[in-house]
């Protein structure tokens, strides 16, 4: 950890060399990260990607995929290689707000013989936190959990506490079962940065995980970042430069997903509301830590583009017609990127 350290300070003023140094730093540290998750994980690099570009930019994730996916166990593993705290909360519906920010409980000093209450942190006290099915918990513990993801405080018994630095929510669903299911409201998926969609492993990479996991076999983590060089490396993104290009790009994508005149026809048969600016922003923002993951110093068109599905898929609302023939947000998306073409001065063909 000490060897990247001493490159990552966004306090001193920027110079190509030192951007450079800092790029190839991170660069080293992301390959180091995928090296050990895959001594746990295997397969799903992808995956690893858009959740560390999440975690890069400061935002939250959602994983969707069935049961048995090592959804879990991809973050679990990665708190341990960056060295953060962990806690898990499997919700369920009688989970309630108390259960995971905390509660104030009555003590009394057996000295004194007086009674004072002490809050209690709850499992939203960590560094990453896995909101297991969180569709399954009522909407009030819902809503407790986004107040923390986008305040990053708890407010409890008319007082607020602070969550700590670095703070992520990683939350689950599975897809499969819908029933007696409190779906996250549109509004609430918003403050997701990413909807990652976690699938099944090839055949190759099934056999792998039978002989793993049936076998002696057991992975050894060891620490590559700490939750200081993570906050040191989110004002290092922020400083990662676009050209105009393209940030007009990132946000003609984001508007040809809201019907309207102007936008594709496709788009006015198929989305009855699109993204607002906060796609926008998502999609930049994961573009310049895409960029500096691969070792490359600007961010460009290409990477907004890798980024535009799980950026977009949560916040585009399909009609009545896109959900009768089967035709799926990803699909939508991926058409978007089809018909809307960036050019290098800006202009959209």
């Amino acid at each position: 950890m000490s060897n990247i350290e001493t490159k990552l300070n966004p306090s001193e003023a920027p110079s190509s060399q030192g951007d450079i140094e800092t790029v190839k730093a991170l660069n080293m540290a992301y390959d180091n990260m995928t090296h050990q998750v895959r001594q746990a994980i295997v397969g799903q690099d992808k995956v690893v990607e858009q959740v560390l570009v999440a975690i890069f930019c400061r935002g939250h994730a959602l994983l969707v995929g069935v049961p048995g996916l090592a959804k879990t166990l991809l973050v679990s593993t990665l708190s341990k290689v960056m060295h953060l705290t962990f806690k898990r909360v499997q919700f369920t519906p009688d989970l309630m707000p108390a259960d995971i920010t905390g509660t104030d409980v009555l003590e009394e000093d057996r000295t004194t013989g007086k009674r004072a209450f002490r809050f209690v942190h709850g499992p939203l006290f960590a560094n990453m936190v896995l909101a297991d099915e969180i569709n399954r918990t009522p909407p009030k513990t819902q809503a407790a959990l986004l107040e923390a993801m986008q305040e990053r405080i708890v407010t409890v018994g008319g007082g607020d506490f602070k969550l700590p630095d670095p703070f992520f929510v990683l939350a689950t669903q599975n897809p499969i079962e819908q029933e007696g299911t409190y779906p996250l409201p549109e509004a609430q998926l918003d403050r997701f940065m990413f909807m990652i969609k976690v699938d099944y492993p090839t055949a190759a990479e099934e056999l792998d995980i039978a002989k793993k996991v049936t076998g002696t076999y057991k992975a050894v983590l060891e620490p590559v970042l700490s939750g200081e060089d993570i906050l040191k490396l989110q004002e290092i993104v922020r400083r990662v430069p676009a050209a105009d290009h393209v940030f007009e790009y990132a946000r003609d994508l984001a508007r040809a997903t809201r019907p309207g005149p102007t936008s594709p026809a496709f788009i006015r048969e198929l989305v009855q509301w699109g993204a607002g600016p906060r796609a926008t922003i998502n999609m930049m923002m994961a573009a310049k830590a895409r960029a500096i993951l691969h070792g490359r110093y600007h961010a460009t068109t290409e990477d907004v583009r890798e980024m535009a599905v799980c950026v977009l898929r949560h916040r585009i609302v399909p009609t009545f017609n896109a959900d009768a023939t089967g035709i799926s947000t990803d699909q939508i998306v991926q058409r978007l990127l089809e018909e809307v073409k960036p050019s290098t001065d800006g202009s959209l063909t």
